[in-house]
């Protein structure tokens, strides 16, 4: 089976490599894409070859801000989950309103974290069964 292909939008090693091991555990297949910063995000999401199943998008990055990225990007063919530390009402219904599938608070709980990363993939990008973590 096809693996699900993520484009995984973090400036935050840290966070980057908790999300890939979290993925690891997960009951999808994936290759994971990694952009470190906004302005990268949108260089990769204008390739045409590039076909994403999911784009999981901070909002505090470097360069072009993740709400930046959602106003200049028609993503409507992609579902974009906002992941981010950000609790503001504000913050999420801007994001929402600009195209964004749905907004999740990053918990600080390792195991709350892990829950809602598989949640998330799962639940936008399911495929069955589990398996290779191939990333770029």
């Amino acid at each position: 089976m096809e693996p699900a292909h993520i484009l995984l939008v973090e400036d935050n090693v840290g966070d980057t490599l908790l999300v890939q091991q979290v993925l690891a555990s997960c009951p999808v297949a994936f290759k994971l894409h990694i952009a470190r910063d906004g302005e990268q995000a949108l260089q990769m999401l204008a390739d045409p070859n590039l076909k994403l199943d999911l784009i999981i998008l901070d909002l505090n990055l470097p360069r072009i801000t993740g709400l930046g990225v959602l106003e200049r990007h028609d993503s409507k063919d992609i579902p974009v989950v906002v992941f981010s530390v950000s609790s503001r009402q504000t913050d999420k219904e801007f994001a929402l309103a600009l195209g964004a599938s749905d907004y999740v608070e990053k918990p600080t709980d390792l195991q709350a974290f892990t829950d809602v990363v598989c949640e998330m993939v799962v639940k936008w990008a399911g495929r069955k069964p589990s398996g290779a973590v191939v990333s770029d």
